[in-house]
């Protein structure tokens, strides 16, 4: 039967617009739709305004799933470097801030440019906004009702985000959406987000709020090392939000705050050859001041290195090198940078991004249960899996 469009794309994110413009090229009859006056609002406002488009170093270990296998294939498909010959060829300057992190010199602006005007190109069909009331499958495709009338599409592709930082227009219609035809969604939760805590510990955070250090967490097997901050309510951080998204409610994280340095061996030499130094002294050699003082504070042990006892040592030094706590939660949503959880890669094809038991049906971006670390490898996943669907929609 003739369609309205041979391809429906929902969401003109990351993702949506990736496939899009993938399809368009095909010669594919494509609408993208979004139900937000702005699209590609994640695109603008990531990276400080200048976006982490992508990240050096992706491989599949730096994405958790319940699936961890099911992202090779896109990532392979479709690399980093694939994403900078394209910026390369619309001229658009960028650098690598640290760790393979790859920014715009000017502005993420020019990144959502760069895609309307590939989208163009393709012939691809834009509008926004534009609610969808009502998806149904019929012959040979599906039917929206929307508030743009009905229109009918062979393929549809849902690429409408998580849940993460809902004043942008989150929302769970990609769940939903996959729960009518019959896809499970493995819960989805915050990822990529700072950790919040109560009582002492909150308290703790609060004196020392705006203070950052080099911090090594541990959670379980997982570890990151890099800058960590303290918080009114509790911490964050490039090592904090990494580790968020391993955390498990009700578990302790560890935290060493002078990563390198063997704590009680530095405090016992300390006290060999300064025994007259205060023990807050010695310890700021190693930790910001206020920070070694808290420390001191908390274990009841001020006064010179020569009057304290090994075991007075042997606490401070595990206080500084493997610090034990446990959140109370995160702070959800509002603040998260990314959804872990989605929609079940287990009913999905790897190769295609589609529903395996749904046929014409796609899942690609943030919607689906594939979560990056922090450094753009979520934007990575965004262009691999939409070039991915782009080719079989």
């Amino acid at each position: 039967m003739t369609h309205s469009f041979d391809v429906i794309v929902i969401g003109a994110g990351a993702a949506g617009l990736m496939c899009a413009i993938e399809a368009g090229k095909r010669g594919r009859r494509v609408w993208l739709i979004d139900h937000s006056t702005k699209i590609a609002e994640k695109i603008r406002i990531s990276g400080g305004g200048r976006c982490n488009f992508t990240n050096l170093h992706t491989q599949p270990q730096c994405y958790l799933s319940q699936n961890p296998h099911f992202c090779k294939s896109a990532l392979r498909r479709y690399t980093p470097q694939d994403f900078i010959a394209l910026l390369r060829r619309h001229g658009i300057a960028f650098h690598e801030k640290k760790l393979g992190q790859l920014f715009c010199d000017d502005s993420a602006k020019q990144i959502i440019a760069m895609l309307l005007a590939e989208a163009q190109d393709a012939g691809v069909k834009l509008a926004n906004p534009v609610q969808v009331h009502a998806i149904e499958a019929i012959a040979g495709g599906y039917q929206l009702n929307t508030s743009q009338g009905e229109q009918t599409c062979a393929s549809l592709v849902i690429a409408t985000g998580g849940l993460s930082i809902p004043k942008i227009g989150a929302t769970p219609f990609g769940y939903q959406v996959a729960k009518q035809f019959g896809l499970n969604i493995i819960p989805p939760r915050p990822a990529l987000v700072p950790l919040v805590f109560d009582g002492a510990l909150r308290a703790r955070c609060q004196a020392l709020s705006g203070l950052s250090v080099e911090a090594e967490v541990h959670f379980g097997k997982q570890r990151f090392a890099e800058g960590l901050l303290f918080t009114h309510r509790g911490l964050s951080g490039p090592s904090i939000l990494q580790i968020s998204s391993y955390w498990e409610e009700g578990e302790p994280i560890v935290i060493n705050l002078a990563p390198g340095t063997d704590v009680l061996a530095f405090l016992k030499a300390q006290k060999q050859s300064q025994p007259k130094l205060h023990i807050s002294n010695a310890l700021a050699e190693i930790l910001p001041r206020r920070l070694a003082q808290i420390i001191c504070d908390e274990h009841n042990s001020n006064g010179s290195l020569a009057n304290l006892s090994d075991a007075r040592l042997v606490a401070l030094a595990s206080a500084a090198n493997a610090w034990q706590i446990k959140p109370v939660g995160t702070e959800g949503y509002r603040t998260a940078e990314v959804t872990r959880g989605g929609v079940d890669t287990h009913q999905l094809s790897s190769q295609t991004m589609a529903a395996t038991k749904q046929p014409g049906l796609f899942f690609i971006g943030e919607v689906v249960d594939v979560t990056g670390h922090l450094g753009g490898f979520n934007f990575q996943w965004a262009w691999s899996s939409g070039y991915v669907a782009g080719q079989y929609v």
